[in-house]
């Protein structure tokens, strides 16, 4: 039996932005712990300590999907290997640094399992050609792991990006709607079955875009309370849960592009304080995973 384990939750697109007209984290009521601002020191739920991370990692111009994932997943300064941030999908540099040292294959070879990616994909991924490859992705099959599908999903072994459920009804998918608490308890007993858990949201960074400020109202209430429901169902004696992005952008709805902002390092339970103290940008997530399994 394992004796901790890591529950890492990956929001794309949150930045910590300042307490502005143009920020919903700050106009919209009953979102803790996603609401962090600029030069504001934070009480974080249940006992969270929060890390501001820099996601711009030393590199000129705006951060990006495909060089910030790949940094948060691998230990390796992306847009630094590349000398630019790279955008949407990872190119062959990027992969090539995620087949060698994707977090799930550290494990892995370090014999740390079993370890899971949460989200389930839809048969549409898999009929795909060509199937453009999301950094996760890419780490998933560095490890020759296991995919999650819909039937997975269905049994409470996955849950989809968006964990309502609602994306893949109005797909025409024939599956039920979760409540925030429900999709909280089946990751929150992915974490208790496994070392490392990962779930990915980038609802987030589509209503950045889009510049939507009726869609981040309807959603981040949901957000926040799958957020806070999976902290109050996980074990937090055993796990540490870290709950991070890979640049900004809902935090500033004036502008359709990403921030230069730093990103929330969230950090709860287990050695909470400790792993705090070893994060200040984005390539310190992993190495942090594996000093918390090792």
């Amino acid at each position: 039996m394992k004796n901790s384990s890591v529950l890492l939750i990956f929001i794309d697109g949150l930045g910590i932005g300042e307490r502005a007209e143009s920020n919903p984290l700050a106009r919209i009521k009953n979102i803790e712990p996603l609401s962090n601002f600029q030069n504001e020191s934070s009480q974080i739920i249940f006992n969270g300590v929060l890390t501001s991370t820099d996601a711009r990692l030393g590199i000129e111009g705006r951060p990006q999907s495909a060089s910030g994932q790949t940094t948060i997943l691998t230990g390796i300064n992306a847009p630094q290997l590349l000398g630019f941030h790279k955008q949407g999908f990872p190119n062959q540099i990027l992969r090539d640094a995620i087949e060698e040292h994707s977090i799930f294959l550290q494990l892995k070879r370090k014999e740390i399992e079993p370890n899971v990616f949460a989200n389930a994909y839809t048969p549409q991924f898999f009929q795909e050609i060509p199937r453009w490859k999301s950094a996760t992705t890419c780490a998933v099959e560095a490890a020759d792991l296991s995919f999650r599908r819909l039937p997975d999903l269905l049994g409470h072994k996955a849950i989809f990006h968006d964990f309502t459920n609602k994306l893949l009804q109005e797909r025409g998918f024939d599956i039920p709607l979760f409540t925030p608490a429900e999709a909280a308890a089946i990751l929150a007993g992915l974490a208790e079955e496994h070392c490392f858990t990962l779930y990915e949201h980038f609802i987030t960074d589509k209503i950045g875009h889009a510049q939507d400020y009726e869609k981040a109202e309807e959603h981040l209430p949901l957000l926040a309370e799958f957020i806070r429901e999976i902290l109050q169902k996980v074990d937090r004696e055993n796990t540490t849960v870290i709950l991070t992005s890979d640049h900004g952008n809902i935090e500033d709805l004036s502008v359709r592009t990403h921030t230069l902002n730093d990103v929330p390092t969230i950090i709860w339970g287990r050695k909470r304080k400790e792993i705090s103290k070893r994060i200040r940008d984005l390539s310190d997530i992993s190495p942090a995973i594996l000093s918390l399994l090792s």
